[in-house]
């Protein structure tokens, strides 16, 4: 693990040093597509039908792809055989080229301890239910340099697309849409709050500066939250709650999250849910739908995730490929949001 992080951290080392080709390689030359994903609707759900008409439409995606199911009322969570049989109907409308799948509703999040899009990718993990604090099981994933997860692991990445209101989920898919067309002047920001259970991975925040081929400033703070900015590309820290959502600006294909016990449990009141980060302006965001206590290896790896994304990853491979042990981390947004990538 440690050899793995050590290799994720010097490329972005060194291109804050001026040695561009530590991201040439990779950049812009591939990356998870409309073709290679599958959309998953609620029939039961009506706002998870009209999402996912509009979804599809925005990104062109085949109609092969789109695969029905039927989950009534709603649950936030699914027993593991409940589960097990949605799975199995979900793949059974899968071609072989599908790569990862979009599951378009908010609930259900949770297979029991476990979120809803770890136990599809990964399948469930029972043991960690026992103990929720214990290690979870590695993700073959992990910063790799793979483009088809499928082919190569053996995994369908997956994502939940909310959908509490339509129309908020309708901007979200517009701002994952248009993100990229241009570069434009960014910022990925980094706070150390004074919760200090909730700052484990704080030591894997990128070096402070400045990334010219991206046009992005890397910005390290001692605080407790962030105020007035206007150029977010990426916003993390430690925190149960997150202030002063309303004064930011996000930018199309924005990422951020919060390492916290429960901002995977979306409709819960417990801490903040991840859906705020959305609400706020953010394309993607993650958090744990179980009490994960604070290995960071459980909550996206900060360098991990910068690096992927810079490369032309998409929100989806970037997010899971930052991910050590993500059987209790819920991701959510926009997964095709690809706003480094060359057009």
């Amino acid at each position: 693990m440690v050899r793995l992080l050590r290799a994720a951290l010097l490329p972005l080392l060194l291109l804050l040093h001026g040695a561009a080709p530590a991201l040439a390689q990779p950049v812009g030359t591939g990356g998870l597509g409309p073709e290679q994903l599958a959309i998953v609707v609620n029939d039961a759900d009506p706002a998870s039908i009209a999402v996912a008409a509009y979804y599809r439409e925005r990104r062109g995606i085949p109609a092969a792809n789109v695969v029905h199911v039927r989950i009534p009322g709603k649950p936030h969570s699914l027993e593991p055989a409940r589960f097990r049989l949605l799975k199995a109907e979900i793949d059974s409308q899968l071609g072989p080229g599908i790569q990862a799948v979009l599951m378009v509703w908010t609930a259900p999040y949770a297979v029991a301890c476990n979120s809803i899009t770890a136990a599809y990718t990964l399948g469930f993990d029972a043991a960690l239910c026992r103990d929720t604090c214990a290690a979870g099981q590695p993700s073959a994933y992990f910063n790799a340099r793979s483009r088809l997860p499928f082919a190569s692991h053996g995994m369908r990445l997956s994502m939940l697309l909310p959908t509490e209101s339509v129309a908020a989920a309708k901007a979200l898919i517009d701002r994952g849409v248009t993100g990229g067309f241009r570069p434009v002047p960014a910022s990925a920001y980094y706070l150390t709050t004074s919760e200090a259970t909730r700052n484990s991975r704080a030591a894997f925040f990128p070096p402070a500066g400045r990334i010219e081929a991206k046009k992005l400033d890397i910005r390290r703070r001692q605080a407790e939250a962030l105020e007035n900015a206007g150029d977010i590309m990426v916003y993390q820290l430690g925190k149960a709650s997150v202030d002063k959502l309303d004064t930011l600006r996000f930018l199309p294909g924005a990422l951020a999250d919060h390492l916290t016990s429960y901002g995977g449990d979306l409709l819960g009141s417990n801490q903040m849910s991840s859906l705020r980060w959305l609400e706020a302006g953010a394309t993607a965001s993650y958090g744990t739908v179980s009490e994960p206590c604070s290995h960071w290896q459980k909550f996206p790896n900060p360098t991990v995730l910068l690096r992927h994304y810079l490369q032309g990853d998409s929100a989806i491979e970037a997010y899971w490929k930052s991910v050590a042990w993500p059987a209790q981390g819920l991701f959510i947004g926009e997964p095709l949001a690809a706003p480094y990538r060359r057009r």
